[in-house]
């Protein structure tokens, strides 16, 4: 039998080599040439980023795409910029990372319990992913979902919601009207999983304060209580 590692690392390695969107390659690769100036000693990843965190998590984390100078540049979902420093400080707190700090991919960080994807694995301009490009990657979200034993779904802002429910509708996890997205927003589905919704952490939401710090510890405190009902982690 193939150990789930074994198949996580296998599923990495081919999100990384994916070629289906020219146009954000080209993106990733422009950036990662050009680079930020504070930057400019990095060697920048520049291309598709693959998932992170434990092969074994009921928690999965759907975000929108890598950061044009975080991910993008480190190689790792939400490494190297603010958003990560709000979502690892969270995870940190509520115990499903072993350090607050996401600064490179090799930082000691680890997560248990808990992984981290993204509805687009490129780095798209403006931060905009075409609903093409999101099409080529849903593939990669299906197989990393049944790969995974996910008891809850936290969905990062509307993108992540919609790519969510998407994947939980055409695999007759939901019917009826569609559930809105909101912070907070929660939903049990008809196998007993459960869709949870958060406002993103990006610098447009936590420099407007329309998420702060507790706001976002308290999403992760729900999934904590509804995983510890599940069974002892």
């Amino acid at each position: 039998m193939t150990r789930p590692k074994a198949t996580w690392n296998r599923l990495n390695k081919n999100i990384a080599s994916c070629t289906s969107c020219p146009r954000l390659i080209e993106h990733c690769q422009q950036i990662a040439e050009v680079r930020r100036r504070a930057y400019q000693d990095f060697p920048y990843w520049g291309g598709p980023v693959p998932n992170f965190g434990d092969p074994k998590a009921r928690l999965l984390i759907v975000g929108l795409a890598p950061g044009a100078h975080g991910a993008n540049r480190t190689g790792r979902m939400f490494t190297g910029d603010r958003s990560g420093d709000w979502l690892y400080r969270a995870l940190h707190k509520s115990g499903f990372a072993n350090q607050a700090e996401s600064t490179t991919r090799d930082d000691g960080l680890e997560l248990e319990d808990c992984a981290i994807t993204g509805v687009c694995h490129c780095a798209p301009p403006a931060n905009r992913p075409t609903i093409e490009e999101i099409h080529n990657c849903r593939d990669w979200l299906t197989q990393t979902v049944e790969l995974l034993p996910v008891h809850i779904f936290l969905a990062l802002g509307q993108i992540g919601w919609k790519a969510s429910l998407d994947y939980l509708i055409a695999n007759g996890n939901w019917e009826g009207k569609r559930p809105k997205f909101g912070h907070g927003a929660s939903v049990q589905l008809e196998d007993g999983r459960w869709l949870i919704g958060s406002y993103h952490p990006s610098q447009q939401n936590t420099f407007t304060k329309r998420l702060t710090e507790p706001m976002f510890d308290a999403v992760f405190r729900k999934i904590r209580r509804l995983l510890t009902k599940q069974g002892a982690t």
